[in-house]
């Protein structure tokens, strides 16, 4: 079903001519003084809601979901889905719950398993990154493959917890897989005139 994403060259096209403009833009709207805020993870994950609501059909989509389901972040056909970003040069972990509670944190490590399928966006500005697609039926592979302790990154002993990560060995394991879905995205930044006052200055101008 997602696969439709993956395998049409014209929508293909659009996602690398596009994405990496919608994520610029994200960027510029949650920055201030020059650096970019949390919120930019919000802003990014309604971009690609936004991709799956053109493609499959706003009845088709659903991302209006409670706060008791913390790794679903759409549903797309009755398919649960878990949508995750990441900067960097290369592909990197990424954060599956935050908690700055240890015991927490380590009791999500002791009872995880892949609960939806998951979207990851490798953001490389001035470099190649990529959309990538992992099945939740991949993800349990994995992690039955490299076992609990690889797949994920606990908070070491005597430092402040911030939460529980996918590894690096995990995703790149996923990344390589051939089970594996991915479009190539080259990351360029464009020269965008930017206000951000302006779309609520034209909202109070408005009777």
């Amino acid at each position: 079903m997602i696969d439709e994403l993956f395998q049409d060259q014209k929508l293909i096209e659009k996602i690398q001519a596009r994405l990496p403009e919608l994520f610029q833009l994200a960027e510029l709207e949650s920055s201030r003084a020059g650096k970019v805020g949390m919120e930019v993870g919000t802003v990014r994950e309604k971009i690609l809601i936004a991709l799956l609501i053109l493609q499959y059909g706003d009845e088709n989509v659903r991302s209006d979901l409670p706060i008791t389901e913390p790794e679903v972040d759409v549903i797309v056909r009755g398919n649960p889905i878990s949508i995750k970003t990441m900067t960097g040069k290369y592909l990197g972990g990424v954060k599956l719950i935050w908690t700055v509670d240890r015991e927490k944190a380590l009791e999500f490590g002791q009872n995880y398993e892949p609960a939806c399928d998951m979207f990851l966006v490798h953001i490389n500005w001035n470099g190649k990154g990529g959309l990538y697609y992992f099945s939740k039926e991949l993800q349990k592979n994995i992690l039955n493959k490299v076992g609990r302790e690889q797949y994920l990154k606990l908070p070491k002993p005597g430092t402040n917890p911030r939460g529980v990560e996918m590894s690096t060995l995990a995703i790149r394991t996923l990344a390589k897989h051939s089970q594996s879905l991915k479009i190539p995205v080259k990351w360029e930044k464009k020269e965008i005139k930017f206000d951000p006052y302006e779309r609520w200055i034209e909202l109070w101008k408005q009777d």
